[in-house]
């Protein structure tokens, strides 16, 4: 397990570490992609994702901290990691947050020479541009199964 520190702030991989009340609330009420998620589908999502980052200000090692941002990683940790539930709380964001958060996952952890990662987003864009993401070149090739 991993942890950075910046202002005040604390990004860390160990899961003993996530609110899930906090991640809980944002998904089902926050969230336009999770919207009505149930406490235990966030829990097994944790539990079985590759690897998670709880942002928090504070520390979490020390039990003085508030999470405020989270993503989570399915991956292999060469070729694939399918990148989920990226938030942090809106009281906490335009202080570039997100960006450290993201920048932290794509280019200093375990996720840093993964070959090809992906995530689906109706917005944030730009955030995810500057740090390599793009539009999918060839969209005809994937195919998905609702259910």
């Amino acid at each position: 397990m991993s942890s950075w520190k910046k202002d005040g702030f604390t990004i860390s991989t160990d899961k003993q570490y996530l609110d899930t009340d906090v991640i809980h609330h944002f998904l089902c009420v926050d969230s336009y992609w999770a919207k009505g998620i149930t406490m235990d589908k966030v829990q097994k999502s944790i539990e079985k994702s590759s690897i998670c980052f709880g942002m928090y200000e504070g520390n979490p090692a020390i039990g003085e901290a508030r999470q405020i941002g989270f993503v989570r990683a399915v991956t292999d940790f060469v070729r694939f990691a399918w990148i989920m539930d990226v938030f942090v709380l809106p009281e906490y964001r335009g202080r570039g947050l997100s960006k450290w958060m993201i920048e932290t996952m794509v280019e200093q952890s375990e996720l840093k020479d993964v070959r090809k990662m992906m995530l689906c987003t109706y917005d944030a864009h730009g955030l995810y541009e500057q740090y390599g993401f793009q539009t999918l070149d060839d969209p005809e090739i994937f195919m998905q199964r609702k259910i």
